[in-house]
């Protein structure tokens, strides 16, 4: 697919000072950073964010992680002591200039270094601010560690996902950071938007709790108003908890069908050649209530034959299934090449990077970049360097 170029992208020219470090700010500011916008990250001298150093694998790429790679490719990076005097008005000139500012600080910690909203406001009232906190700005909660593992397992999610003998079961990656960085970006957006309107800058703020509490808004709303019950894992084939039978990824004879809508149970049994449900047939409801039941039998059946086998008897009847693909399998296949979803980033010319583009496309254009992480404080001089006279004449 086409790229789109820089100059064409909605963001170009637009400035974010971004304080965020792990993954929660920094991939909001990825994401504005794809748009085009131009992101400076700001960093602790001689150490960074501490995600440069926080390794999901053994690979380490030009001193970095893959992790850091990945989530701040196309920005720049400039180091500053914020408690430095000399450092901190280097950035009230920055902040001067900017569109956006990001912190994903304790609260108060910013504060303390002169740079909350308020203060920036003083410096800049157009500003753009956005924050995100662990659990809000106050209450019991406030202090303790923002961290995804921590935010997930105190919103419930736990409780949604497996099989009903199954422990407390987190999502397997860092689920409440990155849906409260694409929060945010949605929060910043509209907030430019607003500005354009009336001129008024603005505060975004968000936590990974209500980042959580949000992406389980339909559950949620469904136990709010069904006698407040807690939800109910299934027993056998558990794939969502308040969904009854067939719902759920079942072993075949040589990998793993998932079975998600049916026209009815009594067409999925013919297809699938299976007794032993007539019972069920004419109650909808026992989809639910006994859905183990039905599981169990269908379990049985669905073993004996290939997944390719069971997909060519029911994608054309339209039973909504798939089959199961780990990445190496969804990287060969057809849809997900068209969509050209890779990209190579690189470093100083010489350090290359594979990762994954924006998902987002613009008039039949994606957002790619090959613009690696920057190293640490690579853009110092060039951003916070005193323009010299002969510049200033100009």
């Amino acid at each position: 697919m086409r790229v789109l170029p820089q100059s064409d992208r909605p963001l170009d020219g637009l400035v974010v000072v971004d304080f965020s470090q792990f993954l929660s700010g920094p991939l909001c500011g990825l994401k504005l950073a794809d748009l085009g916008a131009r992101v400076i990250k700001v960093e602790r001298p001689g150490i960074g964010d501490l995600c440069r150093n926080l390794y999901l694998s053994d690979i380490d790429i030009d001193g970095d992680n893959s992790l850091f790679h990945a989530i701040n490719r196309n920005k720049e990076s400039i180091t500053a002591d914020l408690r430095s005097p000399d450092d901190h008005a280097a950035l009230v000139e920055l902040i001067k200039t900017a569109d956006v500012v990001i912190q994903n600080f304790r609260p108060g910690v910013i504060e303390r270094q002169g740079l909350g909203y308020d203060d920036v406001k003083a410096i800049n009232p157009r500003i753009i601010y956005g924050s995100i906190s662990g659990y809000g700005e106050d209450g019991p909660w406030k202090d303790l560690p923002g961290q995804d593992l921590l935010a997930q397992a105190r919103s419930g999610l736990l409780w949604l996902t497996g099989s009903a003998d199954d422990a407390p079961m987190p999502m397997g990656l860092a689920v409440a950071d990155m849906l409260a960085g694409n929060a945010l970006a949605q929060g910043i957006l509209a907030a430019l938007v607003g500005r354009g309107i009336h001129g008024r800058g603005a505060l975004v703020q968000t936590s990974l709790l209500e980042a959580m509490i949000d992406f389980q808004f339909e559950v949620l709303s469904t136990h709010l108003n069904d006698g407040q019950r807690l939800p109910e894992r299934s027993g056998v084939n558990g794939a969502h908890a308040y969904l009854g039978a067939p719902y759920g990824v079942y072993a075949t004879k040589d990998g793993y069908l998932a079975l998600a809508m049916t026209p009815s149970l009594q067409v999925l049994a013919e297809l699938l050649q299976v007794d032993g449900l007539d019972g069920y047939f004419d109650d909808p409801a026992a989809m639910m209530r006994q859905r183990d039941d039905i599981k169990t039998v269908l379990s049985k059946q669905i073993a004996t034959r290939t997944t390719a086998e069971w997909l060519a008897i029911l994608q054309p009847a339209d039973i909504w299934c798939s089959e199961v693909l780990n990445w190496a399998q969804m990287r060969e296949t057809e849809a997900y090449k068209r969509l050209d979803l890779e990209q190579s980033i690189t470093r100083n010319h010489s350090v290359h990077l594979e990762t994954v583009r924006s998902p987002i496309r613009f008039n039949g254009a994606t957002l790619k970049s090959n613009r690696a992480a920057p190293a640490l404080g690579q853009d110092t001089d060039r951003v916070l360097a005193p323009k010299r006279p002969q510049d200033a004449a100009h």
